[in-house]
């Protein structure tokens, strides 16, 4: 489940300014991407100027994404300071004691001391195993419930240990961010929400609540989906052939993938989005060089549909299962 996500900093005024594209998700969405084109993938966004990497267990990228990391670093082309490295918590180690285990994993796959950032990837536990969805003989996944709260706790000693420089989650809801930010010694806070992001999903409510409470908000899929069969209805819509989106991208001489991304960079959300190539990385970094008008922003507003890509329907009846809530 190869994936890396690399986020571009440029500098704007004295201020930062993220864009993150998610290079690839290999046997997650498609089991042909071979871990030699997520390497070399990985070290071409570094040379290109992204700095901010995003992995996962999950995935199974973090030895390519760690190679390509160290390989930059041995090159004289960055410091280990200059890369943003995050990772996530799957969710078959969630109980409190394994924890530090998981991120250990990580760390032992991408040879590295410490990651910059650690996520709780989702708030739905599975019953530990070392297969990524552990199951029963009729092949059903074992789900089982961990207090996020006792989880937390965990991610904070990792964070104290220095294996982790900040924490934060992915996936979770209002009432789950409030579980955290409500915990009775509460010592870290959550620093960002990594969710499903995009026009036909806008997640302003849960945009809104987040900047009240000093929390990143990161959209994933902000380009919509590539649709993969396993994951995605094959009848789900395309975002970025919207009439409304193309429209706009040939109003303003861009690209639909582009007016879709400086939505979120002109919301404050940092956006996520999926490719591996060279021409489409370049072409991404581009939406720091134009500007929609207020009434553009109102249209793509305008698009929500509350439509999720992946609203990981095996899980809806798990108790902490994120979607069921408004926002």
């Amino acid at each position: 489940m190869a994936g890396a996500i690399l986020a571009f900093h440029v500098g704007r005024s004295g201020s930062q300014r993220h864009l993150v594209v998610e290079i690839v998700k290999a046997a997650l969405y498609n089991n042909k991407i071979p871990a030699s084109k997520i390497l070399e993938s990985t070290k071409i966004a570094i040379d290109i100027g992204f700095r901010h990497i995003d992995s996962a267990y999950v995935y199974k990228n973090e030895k390519e994404v760690g190679e390509a990391i160290r390989s930059k670093i041995t090159g004289g082309v960055v410091k280990r300071e200059d890369i943003f490295l995050t990772t996530k918590l799957w969710s078959t180690f969630h109980r409190p004691e394994l924890v530090r285990v998981g991120l250990e994993r990580s760390l032992k796959s991408f040879q590295l001391d410490y990651v910059d950032l650690y996520l709780i990837h989702y708030p739905i536990s599975i019953k530990p195993s070392e297969e990524i969805y552990t199951k029963d003989e009729n092949g059903k996944i074992l789900f089982e419930t961990v207090d996020l709260c006792a989880i937390w706790e965990a991610m904070e000693k990792c964070k104290d240990a220095g294996l982790a420089k900040s924490i934060g989650v992915s996936n979770f809801n209002r009432r789950q961010l409030e579980m955290i930010l409500n915990k009775p010694g509460l010592k870290h806070r959550p620093v960002c929400n990594q969710v499903e992001c995009h026009p036909y999903l806008n997640q302003s409510k849960l945009m809104d609540f987040c900047k009240s409470q000093d929390i990143v908000l990161v959209a994933y899929a902000a380009l919509g989906s590539q649709r993969p069969t396993n994951w995605v209805d094959k009848n789900a819509p395309f975002l970025l052939n919207d009439p409304v989106l193309g429209g706009m991208a040939k109003k303003h001489n861009r690209s639909p993938a582009q007016i879709a991304l400086r939505y979120q960079v002109q919301r404050g959300v940092v956006a996520l989005a999926q490719t591996y190539e060279q021409k489409e990385m370049k072409e991404n970094i581009q939406v720091f060089e134009f500007q929609l008008p207020s009434e553009d922003m109102e249209v793509l507003d305008g698009l929500n549909r509350n439509f999720r890509y992946f609203p990981v329907n095996i899980a809806a009846e798990h108790p902490n299962y994120p979607y069921s809530d408004d926002y």
